[in-house]
């Protein structure tokens, strides 16, 4: 072992009249420590957030949205040539509209949307998340039944609505008449609830027929085309294609546009609690210096022997910044063992729980990016060891004489 590091262990293992040393080393550790493990825990709690966020909503919309502005008259030709671009994995055609749902118990505000069945597969999770009935149901209803209609949990669970029951929206979207406008009324049968897991899609958003939807709206085309990406981090490019595709009479929005609002603000708090909880590491960072300047002190008269015994500056700078260098990785090791334990007991037990009319999700999800992980461990060990450059210099510059020369 060099002597300069059996020296440094030596100071920051310090018993006897020394164990104050000791003890303000393994303050500065767990200084550290805390710090690091903190800032891992911070950031894997943003980092699930928004990925949980992402999928939820990429699960329940679409990935890029395409208008025509003269409406789609015929979009099966536009489907079918849209599949043939490469990263293009779903199409189908959708109409939405917004209605007051009614029952003989209740009554709620609802998004309603029109869907082929047959596509609708191919661009959103809305098959998997049925709960009960099917999605296929919306097609196979009889001439002289109402037209069916399917309801996300929470919506159905408000309308006290279930399958077999019957609804009535009521649409902006009136009749003209001696009286003034009237609002357009319809009659629905329920015929299944799914269950998305993004409250804003369970809790308002009705799922009906493609020409049921087009009816209620009073239009003879659907309005837009939903898309489904091999990759969902092409979607602007993807979206920026789409009048080169298409012709110009058509326009296209992708899922970040859309969200744009929702992610910037999960970025900037990401940002803000990795910045706040990352002055933690600071503070430990000024508590290695306080330690290394008050050892340096206590340690003069060895300083200045081994400097009278032919040990240069450059080692007696060694042992400090070694000293500090293993307060940092010590630190630095088990806090980031310590956020990465406790990051993934709190998400696989969901052990947070938060809620979902706010948060649209109803627990805190944890996921470490190991490219974060890294980042963190990585600047703590180097301002860690920033911290011990000053102490050290000094320490190197003790003049021998004036240290021994009270002693």
């Amino acid at each position: 072992m060099p002597f300069e590091l059996h020296i440094a262990l030596r100071y920051l293992l310090a018993r006897r009249r020394q164990a104050f040393i000791s003890v303000i080393s393994f303050v500065s550790t767990l200084g550290v420590a805390v710090g690091v493990a903190a800032v891992v825990i911070a950031l894997a709690l943003m980092t699930g957030l928004q990925n949980e966020l992402r999928d939820r909503l990429l699960g329940s919309q679409a990935h890029v949205y395409v208008w025509k502005r003269a409406g789609l008259d015929d979009y099966r030709p536009v489907v079918e040539r849209l599949l043939e671009q490469p990263g293009i994995v779903g199409a189908a055609p959708a109409v939405f509209g917004k209605a007051i749902a009614r029952t003989a118990r209740g009554e709620a505000f609802i998004t309603f949307k029109g869907i082929d069945p047959a596509l609708e597969a191919q661009v959103t999770d809305l098959e998997d998340a049925m709960r009960t009935g099917r999605l296929g149901a919306l097609a196979s209803g009889s001439p002289d039944a109402p037209p069916g209609i399917v309801l996300g949990e929470d919506l159905a669970n408000q309308l006290s609505a279930y399958v077999g029951d019957d609804i009535t929206l009521i649409t902006t979207e009136g009749t003209l008449s001696p009286m003034g406008l009237i609002p357009r009324s319809r009659r629905f049968r329920v015929v299944g609830v799914f269950a998305l897991g993004l409250y804003q899609a369970d809790s308002e958003l009705g799922v009906m027929h493609l020409q049921d939807a087009a009816s209620l709206m009073q239009l003879e085309a659907p309005e837009l085309l939903e898309l489904k990406l091999e990759d969902v981090y092409a979607a602007q490019a993807v979206a920026d294609r789409i009048p080169q595709i298409l012709g110009d009479d058509y326009v296209a929005e992708d899922w970040v546009d859309r969200n744009q609002s929702l992610f910037s603000a999960l970025w900037i708090e990401k940002v803000a609690v990795s910045i706040a909880i990352g002055l933690i590491i600071m503070v430990a960072a000024l508590n290695i210096i306080a330690s290394l300047v008050l050892l340096v002190m206590e340690k003069s008269r060895d300083i200045a022997i081994l400097k009278t015994m032919g040990a240069a500056g450059r080692s007696i700078m060694t042992v400090f910044m070694l000293q500090g260098l293993v307060i940092g990785i010590v630190g630095t090791g088990s806090g980031a063992l310590l956020g990465w334990g406790i990051s993934t007991i709190l998400d696989r037990y969901r052990l947070i729980r938060i809620s979902a009319d706010v948060y649209q999700i109803s627990h805190v999800p944890f996921t470490i990016v190991p490219l974060d992980f890294a980042i963190v461990v990585v600047g703590a060990v180097v301002i860690c060891f920033t911290a011990t450059l000053y102490p050290s210099r000094q320490a190197a510059r003790l003049d021998p004489v004036q240290a021994l020369r009270f002693e």
